[in-house]
């Protein structure tokens, strides 16, 4: 190696720290907008100039201005000549908003650094395409991992339509999630059930079956947090819920949809109608229950990105032995039930081969439980 490739080589390296230095920021902005934008992703933006940030923003809200807008609206002095920094390539589509890749151009911006390519037909390449031709200079790829990780939800919908599934519950030490009674209140601490809302928060639905309903009478809604209430969808293939039930009320706040089958009762379906309920009816598997993936393609095909499944067995188990969730999220709290009712059920697995991994772990503390996050393996 000569001595000017190993200076070039140097270089490079600094500038890439930089770059990592700057993009981590507009990550950290970026996750400001969680819970706001849906079904918009998460983007971040900061303009540096003379090694020094004059200006920085985010996409707060779905329908408002996009990050690189605001940035350049919140910075402290004229943005000709920066550099600046975004989480995800810039749109070259008139949307709800001008295109960001025309707004770059007009401020004589020198340098873009993005985190990642929008998986977005619309987009996909074409605002960096744009860019170069221009004569601006683009680098792709800064932090990448961590900026498609920030947007996992929008990825998956974008890229095929179906929303992507987040597997949530709460168990014992030894796996039970309730009493042989049924009697699951409380299974874990009051610290994990904040976070537990902070996840609702987080999603643009949340789904639950009939049995947890029968037992638990959940509210579903957001309580101990600051956010958006999610759509709450029941899935109930026969209308077995009670009309006063509370996931029923409040509608003006949360809306709740219920996800059953042709042998519904027609008088019920009438009655919920009146009360402003929805009744999707979703074809049935050979037991008769409401079929899961005809009902997530649907949900889909209503643009809702992500799903929050809190129970109950009998859910949690045909997601998992269908292989249709990509997140799981369990509480586990220092209690031992004995006989009771088990998280997971038969997933018809006869050989170490075929278990269900969850890998990308990671464990927190949230009051006495110890909670584990991963992403099942497809």
């Amino acid at each position: 190696m000569t001595t000017k490739q190993r200076i070039d080589v140097q270089t490079m390296s600094g500038q890439k720290i930089v770059d990592e230095f700057y993009m981590r920021r507009a990550l950290k902005l970026a996750e400001k907008g969680k819970g706001h934008v849906s079904p918009n992703p998460m983007v971040g933006a900061v303009i540096v100039k003379k090694n020094r940030i004059i200006g920085e923003g985010y996409h707060q809200r779905y329908g408002g201005s996009h990050a690189e807008i605001n940035a350049i609206r919140n910075a402290s002095e004229k943005v000709e000549g920066s550099t600046i920094y975004i989480t995800l390539e810039p749109c070259s589509h008139h949307g709800k908003t001008p295109p960001c890749v025309e707004v770059i151009l007009a401020y004589n911006i020198k340098r873009v650094v993005v985190g990642t390519i929008d998986p977005n037909p619309v987009v996909s390449g074409r605002g960096i395409k744009i860019l170069e031709n221009k004569g601006i200079k683009v680098t792709i790829g800064i932090l990448e991992d961590e900026c498609r990780k920030l947007n996992e939800k929008f990825f998956k919908f974008i890229q095929t339509r179906m929303p992507f599934i987040t597997l949530k519950f709460a168990q014992s030490l030894d796996g039970r999630i309730a009493l042989g009674t049924g009697d699951s209140k409380w299974v874990s601490s009051p610290v994990s059930l904040k976070f537990a809302h902070r996840l609702r928060s987080t999603h643009d639905a949340i789904l639950v079956g009939a049995g947890t309903v029968l037992h638990d009478n959940p509210e579903l809604t957001i309580r101990l947090v600051r956010g958006k209430n999610p759509i709450r969808i029941v899935v109930d293939s026969q209308l077995r819920i009670p009309m006063d039930a509370r996931v029923l009320k409040n509608q003006d706040a949360a809306k709740t949809m219920i996800a059953s089958t042709l042998r519904a009762d027609p008088q019920r379906r009438e009655q919920l109608a009146k009360m402003n309920i929805e009744v999707l009816l979703v074809d049935e598997t050979p037991a008769h229950q409401v079929d899961l993936s005809k009902l997530f393609a649907e949900l889909g095909r209503r643009g809702i990105t992500s799903i929050l499944i809190e129970g109950g067995a009998e859910i949690i188990t045909s997601v998992l032995e269908k292989r249709m969730a990509d997140r799981l999220i369990v509480a586990i709290a220092p209690k031992i039930f004995g006989k009771g009712v088990e998280a997971v059920g038969d997933l018809g697995i006869g050989n170490m081969e075929e278990v269900i991994h969850v890998v990308d772990r990671k464990f927190f503390r949230r009051g006495d439980d110890l909670i584990l996050e991963g992403k099942i393996k497809k």
